[in-house]
Parts: C-alpha cells; structure tokens; sequence
C-alpha cells in the first residue's frame, strides 16, 4: 500500500482560516434523481399503503411475502436472536444497555409549576412522544449500538410505542439488531427499509403505524426521505460523515493518536478526521504512525481515502489557539488529549461530544461509555446537541388566571392588542376584568 499523505495546515499562515473552511466544506450530496426516486416513492406508499410497500420490498430487498403482516418480526423471534448470541456478545450488550440507561435517567425533564401572589399559576407540563420511528440500517451494516443509542431514551422518556424498520435483505436477518432490539425495549420491528420505510412510519399504511418522530441513520435515500417528511413528523437530524477533531499537547503516544483518527476515517471515504497540536514533531511521529499501522487495517482503503482526502494535520502556535480551532470546527467528536483535559473542556463551546483525557479513546463512545453516539455533525454544534430523552418529551405551557391576575393581565394584554389591530384579542381579555 503506498504511503498516504495527510493534508498539512498551520495556524501562522494568513490563509489559514480559508483553507480550513475548504478542509471543513462538506454538503450532501444533492442528486435530483435520488431526490425524484424518493418523491415517487414517498407518493406511492401515501396512496397506496401496503401494496406499495411490498412492491418496494420485494424489488429491493427480494422478500417474496402475502402481505405486510408477514414483514413483523414479533416478540418471541426477538427473544430467540437474544438467546442465539454469544455469551461474550449478551454481556456486552448488557453493559452497554445498563450504562446508557443510567445516562438517560439523568436526562429526564420533569413538570413545574409556580403560583403568583395573586393566586395565579404559570408552569410547564413535561410529556412523551405517542409512538416513535426508529430506523436502523441492515444488508451489509449491522449497528446494535445505534439500536441502544436511539430506542432507550425513547423508552426513558415514557414513549409508548416504539417501532423499528430494519431491512432484511433476502431475509438475512442480523442477530445482534434483534437482540438489541430485545433488550431495549422495542416494542414491534419490521423487515422493511429505505425510503419506502421512512414513508411507512411518516405516513402510516394499513400494518405499520404513523409515529410521532422518526430517528436513526441511512443511506441518502433513507436520509432524503426522512427530509422530505419532516413537518408530517418531527426527525432527529441529517446526519453528515462522522467527524474526529483530537487536540493534543503531544504527550500521547502517537499510536494512540494515529488509531483514535483511524476510528472515524474507517467509517467511510467521506469522514473527517483532524489532529490538532502545537508540537510539530509530535504531529510528525503521528503521521510516520498513520503509514506504519495503515496496511494493518481491514478497511485500509476507506481509511486511506479519508484521511487523503478530508484529514488533516494541523500545528498552532499553544493549546489556547487549539481551542479557538476546536470551537471553529465544532466536531462531532472531540478528543482532548492533553495534561488538564477538565480545564480545557471548560472553554469548549461547541462539540457534540467531549472525551476528556489520554485514556477516553471516542470508540468508547460509540458503545458504551453512557452518552449518546447520535451527535451533531457537519459544524452543527454550534447550535444543536445530541440525541437524548429530551427528544422524545415534549413541554406545554400551563397558564391558569386568578380573577386578580386575570384583570392586571387583561390590561396589559387589551392594550398590546389593540396595539396590533386586533379587537377582539383585546375584548376577549377585557371580558375577564371587573366592570367590563
């Protein structure tokens, strides 16, 4: 395998911040025959239900079956992939399971209510979604991480239905999905996916049910479907390549550095992965690290193309100035392996997920660690975070008027109203007042 060279920036230069926009620029890919693939598809499963939907499954997935009912996977075929897995394998997911719920407990929003000396009260009520959508890949990938990630905060939150589509491609069903899917709590999974999927869960046919929200990666039809629904039902986000950024002050051993950013390229050609640190030489061991470990890699040619193509080296004068890049970048995944990694963390503004320390390889993240691996990506951490409880709550205001609360109110509400031109706001206030 031939050397791969990683691109190389350098704070000093005065093009420094145009050449990490270049670096960072990164758009999905707006194909107008995806786009018009999905619109029909969408069409057809609004208008025809479940005969659309086992036309598009029998094409695609080649599942020859009567009907829809014959796509769900029920309870019991669920326990059985749970008993099928390996000890090693039910232990792991165990821990994980355990270790993200105990996160998500932490994350629940609770009602609050206050009342004014006038005996009026002001609060919000905290409840769960009906029924959630979770969509998780199949074929060739098989995440039961994301299965966790996305359906036990939906079960913390309090939701009462959540329904799972996973495809099934010639019926090869992944053991471990449905396992997760067992241990989490999902309470019905069917053997159907992409955009025709996304559809089904929007729109509701004759067996699957309309849900509330849909959430869980895909590939560009299923994330173009889940775009164009998104109104119909709320979705979780758009989800660009997976991103590392590590800051590092050059004191980790650079095989660990070169690994952590092998994690994220290994995903796809299109991942990010970025090392930011004022040592030069440190920056220069990691790259000598990246050409001596690479052949090793199963998926040395994604990883290859990735970091060729969308990874970086970058040096900057002191560690102040990698916090000043890091809060640019806003990374999905940010690595700070330096020396106080808490006191750096402070001054992060923007990440979807911080690990903290030499010892917190982002792998751990993505399994086990607690928090949710569904983050922000594409630098929007700049003003959204990652998928937790609160995503499947929802909060109404509570307003309730004394008599006394309702005449102040009343005068300052009539008198915005009429402001505005709107009569009968203000006469509807002023009904409640004394002597009107």
């Amino acid at each position: 395998m031939s050397a791969v060279t990683v691109k190389r920036l350098d704070s000093t230069h005065s093009e420094f911040y145009a050449q990490l926009d270049r670096l960072l620029a990164w758009e999905a890919v707006t194909d107008s025959q995806v786009e018009q693939t999905v619109r029909d598809i969408i069409a057809a499963v609004r208008s025809r239900g479940d005969a659309a939907l086992l036309d598009y499954t029998q094409r695609f997935d080649r599942l020859q079956v009567a009907n829809v009912a014959e796509l769900e996977i029920h309870q019991d075929s669920l326990q059985q992939a749970l008993n099928s897995i390996t000890k090693a394998q039910r232990e792991a997911l165990d821990c994980a399971t355990n270790r993200v719920r105990t996160y998500a407990e932490r994350q629940k929003l609770e009602s609050w209510s206050y009342t004014e000396a006038d005996g009026t009260l002001l609060g919000q009520q905290i409840t769960p979604l009906d029924c959630a959508g979770l969509y998780v890949p199949g074929g060739k990938a098989a995440y039961p991480s994301s299965v966790l990630m996305n359906a036990i905060p939906a079960k913390v939150a309090g939701v009462s239905e959540l329904v799972m589509v996973v495809p099934t491609p010639d019926g090869v069903r992944n053991e471990l999905v449905l396992a997760a899917a067992a241990v989490a709590g999902v309470d019905r999974v069917f053997s159907i996916g992409g955009a025709q999927a996304v559809a089904a869960l929007a729109f509701g046919t004759g067996t699957i049910p309309a849900v509330d929200k849909i959430v869980g990666p895909g590939n560009i039809y299923v994330a173009t479907a889940k775009r164009m629904v998104f109104g119909k039902v709320g979705i979780d986000m758009i989800a660009g390549p997976s991103e590392i950024l590590v800051v590092c002050d050059g004191q980790t051993d650079p095989d660990w550095i070169a690994m952590d950013l092998f994690s994220q390229a290994e995903h796809d050609e299109d991942a990010q992965a970025i090392l930011v640190s004022p040592d030069a030489e440190f920056l220069q061991q990691v790259a000598d690290s990246i050409n001596r470990q690479l052949p090793q890699m199963e998926r040395a040619d994604i990883i290859q193309a990735s970091l060729a193509g969308r990874g970086a080296l970058v040096q900057v004068r002191d560690l102040d100035e990698a916090v000043e890049v890091a809060n640019y970048i806003a990374p999905e995944h940010l690595e700070l392996s330096v020396a106080d990694p808490q006191a750096m963390a402070a001054s992060i503004r923007h990440a979807g997920a911080i690990f903290m320390g030499r010892y917190t390889a982002e792998a751990l993240g993505d399994y086990c660690a607690g928090p949710n691996h569904v983050l922000p990506t594409s630098r929007t951490a700049r003003f959204s975070s990652p998928l937790g409880v609160y995503d499947f709550q929802k909060r109404s205001s509570l307003i309730q008027c004394s008599a006394a609360g309702a005449a102040d109110l009343g005068r300052t509400a009539a008198q915005l109203a009429r402001g505005e031109g709107l009569t009968a706001h203000a006469r509807s206030a002023e009904y409640r007042m004394p002597g009107k």
